[in-house]
């Protein structure tokens, strides 16, 4: 007698394959969600830094950061309208504080949504790990 050999997969290969391609979509979602958020929060940081050398640049000028010369608007959004940057929080003629908050929940970041950035350096934010934020 001759064996005949079958050819194909068992439902056992199959169901393996297909939970190794789960395990994987998963790790990929997660990695692919906090990347869009960080490059969400990256708009906000980079909100905060031209608005901040622009009252530098204002302050180099005029002498201060408050001047009526200064073309530094009171609120700003960034490029995509994610963060709404404002720079009348703190702001003198010797020292700015300047403040970006999410608007909406286009952000989706429950630890960044309010950073600020002060005349010194200082960078804060809300959140349980504000040291994510920058």
């Amino acid at each position: 007698m001759s064996q005949k050999h079958n050819k194909g997969f068992t439902l056992i290969e199959l169901m393996i394959v297909v939970a190794i391609i789960g395990i994987l979509s998963a790790i990929a979602y997660n990695s692919y969600t906090n990347h869009v958020i960080a490059s969400k929060r990256s708009e906000g940081r980079a909100g905060l830094t031209a608005t901040a050398a622009s009252l530098e640049k204002c302050k180099s000028l005029y002498g201060a950061y408050d001047h009526a010369n200064c073309n530094v608007l009171a609120t700003i959004t960034t490029e995509t309208n994610l963060y709404s940057i404002d720079t009348t929080t703190t702001r003198n003629a010797t020292a700015f504080t300047l403040v970006a908050t999410a608007i909406g929940s286009q952000v989706r970041d429950g630890d960044c949504t309010s950073l600020s950035l002060t005349n010194t350096g200082v960078k804060t934010a809300t959140g349980a790990d504000p040291t994510v934020c920058w």
